[in-house]
């Protein structure tokens, strides 16, 4: 019986997050600038990345998935 190996690598790399699974997502200053997907998401089954201005009123929608963002006041 042929066990498989795992490469280190795999086991290295963080693990990424399913985009537009939900849709809502609690943002940070930190997160800024804000794109969606965000960063740490899988991007070859999304729409193409899109800046969004989060600033102005603390909340806004992707206009590609609908996802909404809002922004926290967490550090």
């Amino acid at each position: 019986m042929v066990t498989p190996k795992v490469s280190n690598r795999a086991a290295q790399e963080p693990t990424l997050v399913q985009p537009n699974v939900e849709n809502h997502y609690d943002v940070t200053p930190a997160d800024l600038p804000l794109s969606c997907p965000m960063p740490g998401m899988h991007l070859w089954n999304s729409h193409p990345k899109v800046y969004l201005a989060v600033e102005e009123e603390g909340r806004v929608k992707c206009p590609y998935c609908g996802a909404t963002y809002a922004l926290t006041d967490a550090r």
